[in-house]
Order: structure tokens, then C-alpha cells, then sequence
């Protein structure tokens, strides 16, 4: 449910307001001179990945074919050495 409240409301009460959207996940739509200007609704959230997650993900994986794994060490062969770039 969409609750109406005032600019002036949210102005006088925002810590409440914040704390009903984030714990009871209520939502509410700002109106100013009788207009809708703004919503406070829960942040969306992104889905957490866990290391457990992504361990699975890549035992999942058919293992590369020979001529990638043989590009790579190509490339990694014909790739110049690197220094550190921080002062000594």
C-alpha cells in the first residue's frame, strides 16, 4: 500500500518514515502544493552471490579445450614483465 504523506510531514518525520520503509517495507508517496513529487520505497536489492555460490557456478563449467588453454599460455608467454608501480 502507497501511503500519501506531506513535504512537510516527511520534513518533521523523515527517521520514522525511513525506519517504516526499511522494517515493515511500507512505501510512500510525497505530495507538495497537493501534487505527487516524490516516493520513499525499499531500495531494491541486489541478490547476494556467495563464495559457495560462485564455487558452484565454476565447477559447473565444461573445463576449457586445448587450444584456448594453449592461447593462454601464449599470451601470457609473449606478455612483457611488469615492475611494481608504487616507489621504492
Amino acid at each position: 500500500m502507497n501511503l500519501k504523506v506531506s513535504a512537510t510531514e516527511v520534513a518533521r518525520n523523515l527517521s520514522d518514515l525511513l525506519n517504516r520503509v526499511r522494517y515493515r517495507g511500507e512505501r510512500f508517496t510525497v505530495v507538495r502544493g497537493g501534487e505527487d513529487v516524490a516516493e520513499i520505497v525499499p531500495a531494491a536489492t541486489g541478490s547476494a552471490v556467495t563464495l559457495g555460490d560462485l564455487k558452484r557456478a565454476l565447477a559447473s563449467l565444461p573445463p576449457p579445450d586445448e587450444d584456448f588453454l594453449a592461447d593462454l599460455e601464449r599470451i601470457r608467454a609473449e606478455q612483457p614483465p611488469t615492475e611494481p608501480s608504487w616507489p621504492s
